[in-house]
């Protein structure tokens, strides 16, 4: 009769665990600094200890099985806590660090600018920020946190919401001074600048405000809030930009608000990292630090 090892590979565990919190292999590599086809290799391996399949995978993403779910219930707090007996016994470091994904309008007008408060606070801590990905919905792997628009919480990762995103119509005032509206509706021509995640928000802003735009205005779109604002600044059109992001354009006059009505959005900011990382003591020094920042806006 064979038998199947008892020693099961706690390397092997602890990258089921991460890729379970993905649903990604690549993510859960690029969190572990080794290749997608060795965190599959590994999973696999697993897979034939345990005699069980973990992962449904389907062409381009995994889920868990009922069996990869309750082992992931099981195994993950052991995991956990077995990083905090070992960091409790680890020679304490001079300095740590950590890495964190911000999208880059968030970064340039909100986080950045506030920053340095957080370094004169906490000196000891190395901040590195990546604005190399506009996704939404996304914690990038490589990443120990990320400030990132959610729909909903996300369920696999630890999550602090900040705050909801609204949009209201802006331009240059030049472009402002020209519009003509007559009884609610846009006579004058208005190309309409669209970011690229979000192609209904005008015609959604254009039935809560009560507001008629031209039927077949032109289009520009555009795949960053960034390159949206400054085509609203350039005077290339009207764009819908998020109000608690947009403070400095407008006291500096480089947009406008071309009416009062804003878009609520079902989107919000959340500060997410995973649930192996949301007791790390530098992670939760940031997460504080966020809260007190950004937290008390509506």
């Amino acid at each position: 009769m064979t038998t199947r090892h008892q020693n099961i590979s706690l390397r092997g565990l602890r990258t089921f665990c991460i890729a379970a919190e993905h649903e990604s292999f690549r993510d859960a590599a690029d969190r572990l600094f080794i290749t997608a086809s060795a965190v599959s290799h590994q999973i696999r391996n697993l897979e034939d200890e345990l005699g069980q399949k973990l992962f449904e995978r389907r062409s381009r993403s995994i889920h868990l099985t009922q069996v990869g779910k309750s082992l992931y219930d099981d195994i993950n707090p052991l995991i956990d806590r077995l990083d905090g007996i070992t960091s409790r016994h680890r020679k304490s470091q001079a300095r740590s660090s950590l890495t964190i994904s911000v999208q880059p309008f968030f970064a340039s007008e909100l986080f950045i600018p506030r920053l340095p408060k957080f370094t004169r606070l906490h000196p000891d801590i190395d901040i590195k920020v990546d604005t190399s990905d506009e996704t939404a919905e996304r914690h990038p792997g490589h990443a120990d946190v990320s400030i990132r628009i959610f729909r909903s919480p996300p369920s696999a990762l630890s999550s602090s919401r900040l705050f909801a995103l609204r949009l209201v119509p802006a331009s240059s005032a030049e472009f402002r001074d020209k519009m003509r509206l007559d009884n609610k509706r846009i006579l004058s021509e208005f190309p309409l600048i669209v970011h690229d995640s979000r192609p209904g928000a005008w015609r959604r802003w254009e039935r809560s405000s009560g507001i008629e735009l031209p039927r077949e205005p032109n289009v520009i779109r555009l795949d960053s809030m960034i390159a949206v604002a400054r085509a609203a600044e350039r005077g290339l059109g009207a764009a819908l930009v998020p109000v608690q992001l947009s403070d400095k354009w407008f006291s500096s006059g480089d947009l406008v608000r071309l009416f009062p009505d804003e878009l609520r959005t079902d989107d919000a900011y959340y500060f997410v990292c995973s649930r192996n990382d949301e007791e790390n003591s530098t992670v939760r020094m940031l997460r504080d630090w966020v809260l007190q920042e950004f937290d008390d806006r509506a």
